[in-house]
């Protein structure tokens, strides 16, 4: 009979919830100003966490980790959607009323990347591939650029959540108040890591996916061709044939436009100038 403490090899562990947190431009803080600013990080996660519903990970399990300038937080897998939401809407209120009320003028501001990840994980040493998996989404380069993008539309987060945590989430309907419209699907990467590349969804809280995508290298979605585009048959187009379920969409705009603005992807536009 095997010891507890040592699981056979073959057993996978059991699933947990993982939030993994990092501060922006925590190591360029003056050394006298690290501890007052991660105790404020502190203070608000907790916060956070109650509201949310959710217990604070106790060290002593093994279901925290501290970082530094983060932490990394071991949830049974039952709380997955709570990491989700409510959880990120409250840390990026919490953050914003941080900065406008109680951050004092001297001290840093507080802006945060955070994944939200689900797999198996073996506790209380944490050696499991899924911890790996959220340290590097936090540390991707989707997740920086959409930190940056956020801090441009006067949010003081950017999460980002890892596939299976969205599927389980999200897309089975388990969220209040979110959907998938609030997500920007992207793939993850880490510069320095080639091996580690992952489908995810990034969420700004208040900030819309469309203001979002812009900003981000490695959004999804349609990339153009490198090869030149058929030319249209004369006379009417054959919606059946091959290339016209290719095509993109079709505007028609009615009258004149002055300074007009198209969102959107567009195969071909032909302006016809002439005056009427």
């Amino acid at each position: 009979m095997r010891s507890p403490a040592q699981p056979d090899p073959v057993d996978v562990p059991p699933e947990h919830a993982l939030l993994v947190v990092d501060m922006k431009g925590y190591s360029r803080i003056p050394e006298a100003r690290m501890a007052p600013a991660r105790f404020d990080l502190d203070s608000i996660l907790d916060t956070v966490f109650d509201q949310s519903g959710l217990d604070m990970p106790r060290r002593v399990d093994g279901a925290f980790d501290d970082t530094g300038d983060g932490g990394i937080f071991v949830l049974p897998a039952r709380d997955t959607t709570r990491l989700v939401d409510p959880l990120l809407g409250h840390l990026n209120a919490a953050l914003s009323r941080y900065d406008k009320k109680a951050r004092l003028r001297s001290g840093p501001e507080i802006r945060l990347r955070a994944s939200v990840h689900v797999g198996p994980v073996s506790l209380p040493d944490r050696r499991s591939r899924a911890v790996v998996e959220a340290c590097r989404l936090v540390d991707s380069e989707a997740v920086r650029e959409a930190l940056d993008a956020a801090e441009a539309h006067g949010a003081y987060l950017a999460s980002v959540v890892s596939e299976i945590a969205f599927r389980r989430t999200v897309r089975d309907g388990r969220t209040l108040d979110l959907d998938e419209r609030h997500f920007l699907r992207a793939t993850a990467r880490v510069d320095g890591k080639p091996e580690f590349e992952e489908p995810c969804r990034l969420l700004v809280p208040g900030v819309s996916p469309v203001l979002l995508g812009p900003s981000i290298t490695d959004a999804a979605g349609p990339r153009p061709s490198s090869a030149p585009a058929p030319a249209p048959a004369h006379g009417a187009a054959n919606r059946s044939s091959p290339e016209a379920a290719h095509r993109g969409p079709v505007m028609n705009f009615l009258g004149a436009m002055d300074r007009p603005t198209v969102i959107g992807e567009l195969d071909t536009l032909n302006l016809d100038q002439r005056q009427r």
